[in-house]
C-alpha cells in the first residue's frame, strides 16, 4: 500500500492542527521534512509512542514552515498497523496545508475519506463494525449515543455475533456429519438439535434486532412533529424548547409556511423537533405546499405535539388534525389557557381520547415541565444500559440481522415439517453470510467503499 497523510483536525483557526501520515515510506518522508530542535537524531532507532520537538522544513529551501510536535506510532502497534506518524502544528489552514503539501511532495499521496480507518480494518486491526463505530462516535449527538459506539468500537457487537456463528458453525458441523455417514442414523437427533439451537440463536438475534429501536432514537433523535391550526401556538412552543427566537411569531395566520427542523436534548431524551405549517385549508398555493408537507410529516414521526386552542369549539380542521394522529404517540398541549376562558366541551371531548393531554400557555410557560417530564417517560433513555447491553444504531446492522432471521425462520419451518436436513444446512450458510456482513467476513468491497465514503478525511 501507499503511504498516505491528510489533516486530521477540522478545517479553521485552532489551537492545534495534526497532519496524519501513514504507510511503509512514512518514517522516510517524514525525515525529509522535520529538523528535531536539538539535533539530528535516527528515525530508526526512536521508539513508538514518544514524541520529538522540532521543525517542519521545506527541504529544497530549508525554510521552516512550523514549530511541531511529532508523535511517532510503529508497525504494527498503530492504528493502521503500519508506520504512522501525527504531526502536531499550529492550528490553521495555512500552515496546515504547507505541512500536508510538504508530505505529498516527498513520497505521500493524498488520503481518501476514512482510509485510515479502513486500513486498520483491511489490516486486521479491527473489523467491519467496530470501523463504523469511528464515525459514529465523531458523529454522536448525546453522551448516551457517544457511549454506545465505544462500546461497538471496543467489540461487543463483533464479539455477540461471533458467537453467533460459532454455534451455527457447530450445527452445521453435526448436519453435514449425518449427511456423510447416514449410516449412524443420527438424522432424527439432528432435527431435534438443529430446531433447539435455531430457537436459541432467534432468541439472540431477535433481541439485537429490537435493540435498534432504542439505538436509533440514540443515533438519530426521537423525530418529534409540532401540529395543529394556525396561530395554535407551534412556532411559540419552539422558540420554548430551544430558548431562542428561532420561529417567527405574529398574530397572522399562516406565518409559518416551511418546516423549521433544530436538534435538541430534554431530561437526556435527543429530539429532532420539526415545527410545520398550520393544518388547514387554503387558497394559498405557497402555504398548501407546507400544509402538505406537514400532514406527510406525521406519518413518519416518533412523536406528535399537537397543540390546540383550549378556548375553542373544536372544528372541522381539528377533527382532521386528530384523525391524522389517532394511531401516533402523541402529547396534546391545550394552549392559552391563561387568557381565555376554557372550553367544557373540548376539555371534556379530549379527556375521552386515549392521548396525554396537558393545559398550556405559550405566554407564560405553564405546561412546559409537564411537557418535558412526559417525554422523558415516554422515552426512557436512562433506562438503556449501554454497559450491560449490546444496542444497535446502524441501520446496515439491523437489516442483515433482520434477513438472517428471514433465513433462521426458514430453517426452523424445515425442522418441524421433517424435510431433507441438508436444506437446513442452505440456511444456515445464509445467516452466517449475513452475520458475516456485518463483521465484515464477506462483505463485497462495494459496501466498504460505500461505508468508509461517509467518512471525514484525516480519520
Amino acid at each position: 500500500m501507499s503511504t498516505i497523510a491528510a489533516i486530521a483536525t477540522a478545517t479553521g483557526a485552532g489551537g492545534i492542527g495534526i497532519i496524519r501520515m501513514s504507510g511503509k515510506e512514512c518514517f522516510e518522508i517524514l525525515g525529509k521534512i522535520f529538523i528535531p530542535k536539538n539535533g539530528k537524531f535516527s528515525i530508526e532507532e526512536t521508539p513508538g509512542y514518544t514524541i520529538r520537538y522540532g521543525y517542519i522544513i521545506n527541504p529544497q529551501t530549508q525554510e521552516k514552515i512550523d514549530e511541531v510536535l511529532v508523535s511517532f506510532f510503529k508497525g504494527p502497534k498503530s492504528y493502521t498497523t503500519e508506520n504512522m506518524c501525527e504531526i502536531n502544528s499550529h492550528g490553521g489552514m495555512v500552515v496546515e496545508r504547507k505541512i500536508l503539501e510538504q508530505c505529498l511532495l516527498n513520497g505521500a499521496e493524498l488520503a481518501a475519506p476514512g482510509e485510515f480507518t479502513k486500513r486498520a480494518f483491511l489490516n486486521g486491526r479491527i473489523d467491519l463494525s467496530q470501523a463504523e463505530s469511528v464515525i459514529d462516535i465523531i458523529n454522536a449527538k448525546t453522551d448516551k449515543e457517544a457511549k454506545a459506539s465505544v462500546s461497538q468500537l471496543q467489540g461487543s457487537l463483533s464479539k455477540e455475533i461471533t458467537k453467533i456463528r460459532e454455534v451455527l458453525l457447530d450445527l452445521m458441523a453435526d448436519i453435514e456429519a449425518s449427511i456423510d455417514y447416514p449410516e449412524y442414523d443420527i438424522e432424527e437427533t439432528s432435527y431435534q438439535k438443529a430446531n433447539d439451537v435455531l430457537n436459541q440463536v432467534k432468541n439472540k438475534l431477535v433481541r439485537l434486532e429490537n435493540s435498534f429501536q432504542d439505538g436509533k432514537i440514540l443515533r438519530d433523535g426521537v423525530k418529534t412533529v409540532i401540529v395543529g391550526k394556525p396561530n395554535a401556538g407551534k412556532s411559540s412552543l419552539l422558540n420554548i424548547m430551544l430558548d431562542e427566537e428561532r420561529a417567527i411569531v405574529s398574530d397572522y395566520a399562516g406565518t409559518t409556511r416551511d418546516t423549521i427542523e433544530e436538534f435538541i436534548k430534554i431530561h437526556d431524551v435527543p429530539l429532532k423537533i420539526i415545527d410545520t405549517a398550520g393544518i388547514r385549508h387554503t387558497e394559498d398555493k405557497i402555504e398548501a405546499i407546507g400544509v402538505k408537507k406537514a400532514i406527510g410529516l406525521i406519518e413518519d414521526a416518533d412523536l406528535i405535539i399537537a397543540i390546540f386552542d383550549i378556548s375553542e369549539k373544536l372544528e372541522e380542521e381539528d377533527f382532521k388534525i386528530l384523525n391524522l394522529i389517532k394511531n401516533k404517540k402523541t402529547i396534546i398541549l391545550l394552549n392559552k389557557c391563561d387568557i381565555r376562558e376554557k372550553d367544557t366541551e373540548t376539555i371534556n371531548y379530549m379527556s375521552k381520547l386515549n392521548k396525554t393531554f396537558i393545559e398550556a400557555s405559550m405566554r407564560t410557560k405553564k405546561g412546559i415541565d409537564e411537557l418535558y417530564l412526559t417525554i422523558s417517560k415516554m422515552f426512557a433513555i436512562n433506562e438503556i444500559d449501554i454497559g450491560k447491553d449490546t444496542v444497535i444504531t446502524n441501520i446496515r446492522h439491523k437489516n442483515q440481522i433482520h434477513k438472517a432471521l428471514e433465513s433462521i425462520d426458514r430453517a426452523i419451518d424445515i425442522c418441524l415439517n421433517q424435510m431433507p436436513i441438508d436444506i437446513i444446512a442452505v440456511e444456515i450458510k445464509q445467516v452466517l453470510e449475513d452475520l458475516g456482513d456485518i463483521t465484515g467476513d464477506n462483505v463485497s468491497e462495494d459496501i466498504i467503499n460505500e461505508i468508509f465514503s461517509k467518512f471525514c478525511l484525516g480519520k
